[in-house]
């Protein structure tokens, strides 16, 4: 039987109820939003920023490189050591809400809705959200948000931009598949299904929204130490490396099923 690829299939991105939908942003996808945001005359380097859903500071920290200040917050405490604290980005923050041009981030995808409101409300300047692609569809959504706010500028990123449950991935480094089904298992670079883009609601808005896409820019935006080392769950078997040339000596792994 052949696999299911269809458009309906292929963006889903199933999380159970009340998940806090742990999917790591890859710091490049970061510094493309900004490298816009700078073409578009943003004076970034004087600005300020909140990221509300900081996660393991793999926004943030790129965020760092452009803004003068990037106020880090998060509902749960993933150990990023440079937040400013954990808090519920949703609440009512009255007089306690930090002084900010930007808010970005990526949301839970089921409360993005509520992450844009609630950052049209505390940004002096803009909010930009990382989501889904299908994010613009809905009629529901339609009715709640985009008919009377829709967004300034759509961003989609011309090429696949790799998001996994839990862990942050370099997409030139492959992890280990176990066996299933049958079939032995492998090591294959991670890919992604899933189309994400950058959606940009601008204070002073635009007179009708702009569609800019941002082309191949991976390799050209990614840092020396922008990835964590390999989870041990995810590196194969010694076996599997035994009399192996390392592909990468850092990750350990070596050049057997490189594709």
């Amino acid at each position: 039987m052949s696999q299911n690829r269809s458009s309906a299939v292929m963006q889903q991105r199933v999380e159970a109820t009340g998940s806090l939908d742990d999917f790591p942003t890859p710091p490049w996808a970061m510094r493309a939003l900004c490298e816009a945001l700078i073409a578009r005359g943003e004076p970034l380097h004087q600005l300020t920023a909140w990221e509300p859903a900081c996660n393991r500071g793999y926004m943030a920290r790129p965020l760092g490189e452009y803004f003068d200040r990037v106020h880090a917050t998060d509902v749960a405490d993933y150990g990023y050591p440079a937040k400013d604290g954990v808090a519920d980005f949703l609440i009512d923050w009255s007089q306690d809400a930090p002084d900010v041009d930007w808010v970005i981030t990526n949301p839970a995808f089921r409360l993005a809705d509520d992450f844009i409101r609630q950052g049209l409300r505390y940004a002096r300047r803009g909010v930009a959200v990382f989501v889904r692609s299908a994010l613009l569809e809905g009629q529901e959504r339609y009715e709640t948000l985009f008919r009377d706010r829709p967004e300034d500028i759509f961003l989609p990123f011309v090429e696949r931009v790799v998001l996994w449950a839990g862990v942050l991935l370099d997409p030139d480094v492959p992890v280990w598949q176990p066996p299933k089904n049958g079939k032995p298992g492998k090591l294959s670079k991670p890919t992604s299904a899933t189309a994400y883009c950058w959606m940009v609601f601008l204070k002073d808005r635009l007179p009708c929204g702009q569609v800019q896409r941002i082309p191949p820019c991976r390799r050209a935006l990614t840092r020396p130490g922008d990835y964590p080392p390999l989870p041990d769950h995810l590196r194969p078997p010694n076996d599997v490396l035994d009399g192996q040339e390392p592909l990468f000596p850092e990750s350990g792994l070596s050049t057997v099923d490189r594709e």
